[in-house]
């Protein structure tokens, strides 16, 4: 069967229909358009984003320093102890007339250096005595002290931090987490028995340096360290 010739009818028809698509030809012809302008305007912020973040130049200011106190050292390490610890502070709020309590809560990875010695300055003449014709020396040194409990901070960082829906962000919450660690440093390099371990160190430093000086028979205690009498 094969199709009769177009009437004009038929033509007109035809041209009709093709017209009354038009029009969502060119709606989506321009959503089109718009999703490609957009994308291209976001590519252009990024890229002049990090334009901008690349000529950018941090600033920094400080006053003239002050030296407002000098002191003398006589100090002799004997031991430092690398600590990690982690830190938990938790700052409690209420609400609601203490229906509702929500927390401004941190976790702190902590990583310090404890160092402890003997502070040679309360060293008096009573505290040496030397034999030169025996060669003999007996020494008695004050034991030792932490002198430092400092964090890292190239290693110490924040490792969470959540503030409640409710709760106000406690700006100083870093700081106190911070004070926190150097106290907790000293504290665990006490219990690990830094003093000890100190005061023999430099029990053999300080050996090693008067027989040095020519006396064989070189004894060393220390002023108030356990299982080490007193000297009065």
């Amino acid at each position: 069967m094969t199709a009769g010739p177009l009437t004009q009818e038929d033509g007109a028809s035809a041209d009709a229909l093709r017209k009354k698509r038009r029009p969502w030809v060119w709606f989506l012809l321009a959503v089109l358009l718009m999703s490609f302008g957009a994308a291209l305007g976001v590519v252009a912020f990024r890229a002049w984003v990090r334009f901008e973040q690349r000529g950018a130049t941090t600033e920094i200011e400080s006053s003239p320093a002050i030296i407002s106190a000098v002191r003398d050292l006589a100090r002799l390490e004997g031991a430092e102890f690398q600590i990690e610890r982690v830190i938990s502070l938790k700052d409690k709020q209420s609400r609601f007339f203490g229906l509702v309590q929500p927390e401004d809560a941190i976790l702190l990875v902590a990583s310090g250096t404890v160092v402890a010695g003997v502070d040679l300055s309360t060293l008096s003449e009573s505290d040496v005595e030397l034999d030169p014709v025996r060669r003999s020396a007996t020494i008695v040194l004050p034991s030792s002290v932490v002198f430092a409990a400092r964090l890292d901070n190239q290693r110490t960082f924040v490792f969470r931090r959540e503030t409640d829906l409710l709760a106000e962000r406690t700006e100083a919450l870093e700081t106190r987490a911070r004070q926190e660690a150097e106290r907790t440093l000293a504290t665990a390099a006490e219990e690990g028995r830094i003093v000890d371990r100190s005061n023999a160190s430099v029990r053999r430093t300080v050996e090693t340096l008067v027989r040095s000086l020519g006396y064989r028979v070189v004894t060393v205690t220390f002023r108030g360290a356990p299982g080490e009498g007193e000297k009065k």
